[in-house]
């Protein structure tokens, strides 16, 4: 490894999901490989869906109750808002005073945004009743820089949505600040919390919404139920990046690689193809940044959200890059569903997990692959993709 070349490492990273409030809950969710899925009502359908605990909830109430102009902010903001706390905090970059740090920069994005509130205010414009709040607290922005309010950030502050490669997309555009040097300190993430009235029938009216409300695995990743096993979640995971030398690197320490992109046009409203050709330029896109042919991936942690076509695709374009040893593959999602653009995040943190306890939970519904061995885990690499044809892939590695 060129001791002078610049690397970019996580030195932290705060969660809140369906699994976990911090590293530990998180953690013990994981090693316990229980799915984390409720059903509710909805349209007179029982709806499976996965939702923050009665734990993680109290903790954002706790949240809620520090600053009385939480109450107005759409839940997204504040899973942002606790998720870069934590982070902030992990990373020794949260400051006790209320003076701005100049060098640290935020980039939160949502593919939905404040969906919950919107959905509020406008059922009181019907009513004609609505709120002088309704705009400020429903923009994009408010992602972004109630963040940045929270952890005295001041830098930069972006908000972005790229539907669910949202968060990678985050990660990347952290990579390119630090490395132009237009930051030295970023923080950067995905937040969702998509579990409204209208989001879930937007969800079912695409006709990939999961049936098995009664099965204790509702979401399927590569399942072979033979229909479409797609549950929505709620959640947020926010990283602490930093630009680091080789030389200064220690063991256990973990860096992203590269960032790989891809896009494709689209033929349908998804913008799936059979052959995922986006998936294939992102993960082809971020392997040439390091000079291999793929034969290091140890493991692929994949963004299949339980969709017959869009796991196929994925599937599909795995096997076209990595023709002669597929790596071991593996999903979250048939513990806490798709959580939209905060889905890349919670994979990035399921990353995280592997790389630093070396144990892959695997579901117990049938599948389309099976294992019997786990490597040594070095090297991981993951994908998102979203409507429109996009694809992100990154690819993380542990120091030794």
């Amino acid at each position: 490894m060129d001791v002078a070349r610049e690397h970019i490492v996580i030195r932290a990273c705060g969660a809140i999901s369906p699994l976990g409030y911090d590293e530990a809950t998180v953690t013990q969710a994981y090693l316990a490989g229980s799915p984390s899925f409720q059903n509710i009502p909805h349209q007179g359908k029982v709806t499976p869906v996965a939702s923050l605990s009665a734990a993680a909830e109290e903790k954002i109430q706790e949240l809620i109750a520090t600053n009385s102009n939480y109450r107005q902010l759409d839940r997204s903001v504040l899973l942002a808002i606790y998720a870069a706390r934590q982070a902030a905090e992990q990373a020794g970059w949260l400051t006790t005073n209320a003076e701005q740090q100049a060098d640290l920069a935020v980039n939160i994005g949502s593919s939905r945004g404040a969906t919950g509130l919107f959905e509020h205010h406008y059922d009181s414009f019907q009513k004609e009743n609505l709120s002088p709040s309704s705009s400020p607290t429903t923009t994009l922005g408010n992602l972004s820089s109630w963040v940045g309010h929270a952890v005295n950030a001041g830098g930069a502050q972006i908000s972005h949505s790229i539907t669910c490669s949202t968060a990678l997309m985050a990660i990347a555009n952290g990579m390119a600040w630090l490395r132009a040097g237009m930051a030295t300190r970023f923080l950067a993430g995905g937040t969702e919390a998509p579990l409204t009235d209208f989001t879930i029938a937007q969800m079912k009216a695409v006709g990939i919404y999961s049936k098995l409300y009664e099965h204790p695995y509702p979401c399927q990743p590569y399942g072979s139920s033979g229909q479409n096993t797609f549950v929505l979640g709620e959640g947020a995971a926010v990283f602490a990046l930093e630009k680091s030398t080789a030389s200064t690197l220690k063991p256990g320490d973990i860096i992203v690689e590269s960032a790989g992109f891809g896009f494709e046009q689209i033929g349908s409203k998804t913008g799936i193809s059979v052959d995922g050709l986006n998936f294939q330029k992102s993960m082809r896109h971020a392997l040439s940044q390091i000079n291999t042919a793929g034969g290091d991936i140890d493991v692929i942690i994949t963004h299949t959200p339980g969709t017959k076509a869009g796991d196929s695709a994925e599937l599909n374009a795995i096997n076209a890059v990595f023709p002669h040893q597929r790596p071991l593959i593996t999903t979250n999602k048939w513990l806490l569903g798709h959580t939209l653009g905060a889905s890349g995040a919670l994979s990035l943190q399921y990353a995280l997990y592997l790389l630093r306890h070396q144990q892959v939970p695997f579901p117990q519904y049938p599948v389309s692959f099976a294992t019997s061995t786990i490597p040594k885990i070095r090297c991981i690499l993951l994908n998102a993709a979203g409507f429109g044809g996009n694809a992100t892939s990154l690819l993380l590695r542990i120091i030794e």
